[in-house]
């Protein structure tokens, strides 16, 4: 049984889906969720789940990301995981954290990479006139959102979009590929996933 660990840094939404999906067959089971922000509504979900938490405030490491990934990585190594998932952890990693983790920390991006690296996809997605946005699930590697990528899902980009509406349907899609891919991952099957929105 792989273990798994989840870094999230708001409400949690993917972390969830993740967590409840790792039941009956699956290969895998979640031992730790932690969080950037003590405040994080999601830390309160995964408890509820019976998963425990944990928070490194990073605004007390302010300048020194270093320290931050040091008090990060310690209750994560503390846990063992196999496998590390980052659900909509807002903070960059330093090449030296991401090797502690190569080739197991996978990562979900709401854009259909290589398209649309870091901020603001669903919007740059729409002013670029784009047909199709969505979500992919890559492997983590020290350069942003460029790792080999395990999954994407489609939705089309509609008349009439915003960032928001788009983001919500994206959303969607996340939730139903994320945990496909981390089941398919655990079962050590690295072949990209495409899901189209149903």
């Amino acid at each position: 049984m792989k273990r798994v660990a989840i870094l999230i840094s708001g409400g949690g939404s993917n972390m969830v889906k993740l967590v409840e999906s790792m039941t009956g067959d699956h290969p895998a089971r979640a031992v730790l969720v932690g969080s950037n922000d003590p405040a994080a509504a999601g830390l309160a979900r995964a408890g509820a789940l019976g998963v425990p938490t944990f928070a490194i405030d990073h605004r007390i490491y302010k300048g020194d990301r270093a320290a931050f990934e040091a008090a990060l990585i310690e209750p994560l190594l503390a846990a063992q995981p196999d496998i590390l998932c980052l659900a909509g952890f807002m903070r960059i990693l330093t090449p030296d954290f991401v090797s502690r983790f190569q080739g197991r920390m996978l990562n979900i991006h709401p854009s259909l990479l290589p398209k649309y690296p870091g901020l603001h996809t669903h919007q740059r997605a729409i002013d670029a006139g784009d047909a199709e946005a969505g979500a992919t699930v890559h492997l983590v590697t020290p350069e942003l959102d460029a790792g080999p990528l395990l999954g994407q899902a489609r939705v089309p980009v509609l008349p009439g979009d915003t960032s928001d509406s788009l983001a919500a349907r994206v959303l969607v899609q996340e939730h139903r590929l994320y945990p496909q891919v981390l089941r398919r991952f655990a079962q050590g099957d690295l072949t990209p996933l495409h899901l189209s929105a149903a």
